[in-house]
């Protein structure tokens, strides 16, 4: 009879898939992520693998269009991947994350930070490696209150992304539930619109003065906006999500300050963690510079739960590997702990960095845990 460890070492290979675009416009967003997962798979490999095999690998091309990322997604399901990696936004993940749930295989959204992106969008093999948008927004609010003295904010939400109106939402719950915050004003643009003028007057007319302003937004049109926002004088404090990282695009608003950002983990050098700090190290040396955006940095933390629920079923198949993962309850990770339900598979909570963007440099000067959940009546209510 063969022992356990022999067993083990006669397992078939563990097969990773991935459906994500290496080419048009999602490979900004997927990029990052997809190059950590693969490091991810070299590390472990090097230290032995899983179930006492080398990882294989799967690749297939979305090509930024969900028609395709459909069947990248069935692509490399009938290449008997054990768990297949989607793209980073919902919207463009869930066709292949849809494939994966009908052959009964696990998925995984690069960081999409839609709650539909999980049971509730997908089925109840869907996960997703990120915090709620909703957290980035309620974080944004009570640090700035604790911390900036914030307390008559004004919203301001690009309508292009759900990702922004949950961004905004989780910011209103918030304000909500602090004493002596009130949202004094809110409006909205697009994200392909050329001027917010008129939304600036609106601001710069309003009777009661914000003394700071929520931004719901992403590149490129958040940059813009902060750029006009700057150009008219507004002096207030600017807040947004994680969105907004990264130094890409801070070209467009020379000597940038007073702009707050909170994230999972810095990619400027500065992350107080040695772990993090580490793995940029090792991402620097394999791909020779550092991630765009902190978008990168989940899939890894992800991967390493997804892999010691492997070990701990013995085996890589969905249904038992999903059974122990959503009894993790605050299981520790690199860049904080990690919680799933049988109902849930996107964080309420996060331990979040807060970058402050000075001068145009950006570096972190605090962190923040919510002191409690999102509700999830709030993930799933009306944006």
């Amino acid at each position: 009879m063969l022992s356990a460890t022999s067993a083990m070492s006669w397992a078939d290979p563990v097969t990773i898939g991935f459906a994500t675009a290496q080419s048009g416009w999602m490979l900004a967003y997927d990029g990052d992520g997809r190059n950590m997962a693969q490091l991810w798979i070299e590390d472990r490999n090097k230290a032995g693998g899983l179930l006492g095999q080398p990882i294989k690998t799967i690749m297939a091309d979305t090509k930024s269009d969900r028609v395709e990322g459909a069947r990248a997604g069935q692509s490399v399901v009938d290449q008997s991947a054990n768990i297949v990696i989607v793209s980073c936004d919902y919207d463009q993940g869930s066709p292949a994350a849809g494939a994966a749930q009908r052959a009964n295989l696990i998925s995984v959204f690069l960081c999409a930070e839609d709650p539909k992106a999980g049971v509730q969008g997908v089925g109840a093999n869907s996960f997703t490696t990120s915090a709620a948008a909703h957290v980035q927004g309620a974080v944004a609010l009570h640090w700035a209150a604790e911390n900036l003295g914030v307390k008559h904010p004004y919203v301001l939400l690009d309508t292009a992304a759900e990702y922004n109106k949950s961004l905004c939402a989780g910011f209103r719950w918030a304000a909500s539930q602090t004493d002596g915050v009130k949202i004094v004003g809110e409006d909205s643009f697009k994200n392909d619109d050329p001027s917010i003028q008129s939304q600036i007057t609106r601001i710069t007319a309003s009777a009661d003065q914000p003394d700071a302003i929520m931004l719901c937004s992403f590149t490129p049109g958040g940059a813009s906006a902060i750029r006009q926002i700057r150009a008219a004088g507004i002096k207030a404090p600017i807040l947004s999500g994680s969105a907004m990282d990264g130094t890409y695009w801070t070209d467009a608003v020379p000597g940038l300050s007073d702009f707050y950002v909170p994230v999972a983990a810095s990619v400027h050098g500065d992350d107080p963690r040695p772990e993090v700090q580490a793995l940029n190290e090792r991402y620097k040396a394999r791909y020779g510079t550092l991630p765009a955006t902190t978008y990168a940095y989940p899939i890894y933390a992800f991967l390493d739960l997804w892999a010691g629920a492997v070990e701990k079923a013995g085996t890589a198949d969905s249904a038992k590997v999903t059974d122990i993962l959503n009894t993790m309850h605050d299981e520790q990770t690199f860049i904080g702990p990690r919680s799933f339900t049988p109902e849930l598979h996107i964080q309420q909570n996060a331990k979040m960095q807060i970058l402050q963007y000075k001068d145009g440099k950006v570096k972190v000067i605090s962190n923040y845990a919510l002191p409690q959940p999102v509700p999830v009546d709030v993930l799933f209510g009306q944006n």
